[in-house]
């Protein structure tokens, strides 16, 4: 009979993480270990409030089928006990790698995939004051991909900043649902002449509508206004991208079917993750292959990460050790 074991875990942050509803110096998160004998497989999950989650909560989850993983339940067969979120994807993750293990093959061959290449992520570059983000910007202008955080305040003036001191990378900025229809038809024009490349969710999800008829001068991803496969109907004439992160699809089951099915419908892919360590990014790094954004970073924004984790070479990310996840 498998063993469960979930735990919460706190993580602290490299400075100060802010996005515009709020700033944080260390992140919780919950982590999953299912084992079968002598072996073990491991999932992390970040609950996040904006989704009505908390550790809590996770927790109270995972405990609630309990005694369904223990006597053998799969993946297959996850989604009937749990809604896409955070719990369902560190159990998931956790399954996959126990599967791996349990096969003596990696997660890539068990799910169809091709051997997994080296990726290179953007690099985060919080909410902060355009003076600021000047800095930041000129220590991370050898960085081939940035993301800047906004948050309706300052925001060309902060785009500016970070084009001024890294001229050479690539840049992509998220509001994470902080703009007004006018910030967007206001900035628009001059985040094009700055040479940004993608908009990342300029409006409160459920009040994206307006999209379908204001000019797209650049791509628009979805993020909080997309979760799982049921999402990408709703999204189609608003977005050009969608940001398909593992905490909210339940998992990288769910996650490497809505990939598929997101292509089919014509949008672009980002991959993208919470904060986490590298537990949580490693089952992120086969999801992202071959998509057009990449954006796991979250170990560099950490003070400490998990040991092993994820092999960093810069912005490069190698495929993970099979002693961090997926039997790699």
């Amino acid at each position: 009979m498998r063993q469960l074991t979930s735990s919460v875990e706190t993580w602290p942050v490299r400075g100060v993480f802010r996005i515009s509803r709020g700033s944080q110096t260390e992140i919780v998160v919950v982590m999953v270990e299912i084992r079968e004998g002598s072996i073990i497989g491991r999932g992390e999950c970040r609950p996040y409030a904006r989704y009505g989650e908390t550790p809590e909560s996770m927790m109270d989850a995972i405990e609630a089928i309990r005694q369904d993983l223990q006597e053998g339940l799969e993946r297959d067969e996850l989604s009937n006990y749990l809604a896409p979120g955070a719990a369902r994807n560190a159990i998931d993750c956790a399954l996959w790698d126990l599967a791996a293990k349990r096969a003596g093959q990696p997660v890539w061959k068990l799910a169809g995939l091709p051997p997994p290449q080296p990726l290179i992520t953007a690099y985060t570059l919080s909410v902060d004051s355009p003076e600021n983000l000047a800095a930041t910007a000129e220590s991370q202008k050898w960085r081939p991909l940035l993301k800047l955080k906004l948050a309706g305040q300052d925001d060309l003036q902060c785009v500016a900043a970070v084009r001024a001191n890294a001229p050479v990378s690539r840049l992509i900025i998220d509001a994470n649902e902080a703009w007004s229809q006018r910030d967007y038809e206001e900035l628009s024009p001059e985040l094009v002449r700055l040479g940004v490349e993608m908009l990342e969710q300029p409006f409160p999800a459920g009040s994206d509508a307006c999209l379908a008829s204001l000019p797209k001068l650049l791509p628009v991803c979805a993020d909080e206004s997309c979760h799982d496969s049921k999402s990408l109907d709703r999204l189609i004439g608003l977005y050009d991208v969608v940001n398909i992160k593992l905490d909210k699809t339940g998992g990288l089951t769910e996650a490497l079917q809505m990939k598929a099915l997101a292509r089919q419908r014509g949008f672009e892919v980002m991959v993208g993750c919470m904060v986490g360590t590298s537990l949580a990014m490693a089952p992120a790094f086969f999801l992202a292959q071959g998509t057009r954004y990449v954006d796991l970073d979250g170990p560099l924004l950490l003070a400490k990460d998990r040991q092993p984790g994820l092999h960093f070479a810069g912005s490069q990310i190698f495929p993970p050790d099979g002693s961090l996840w997926g039997n790699c």
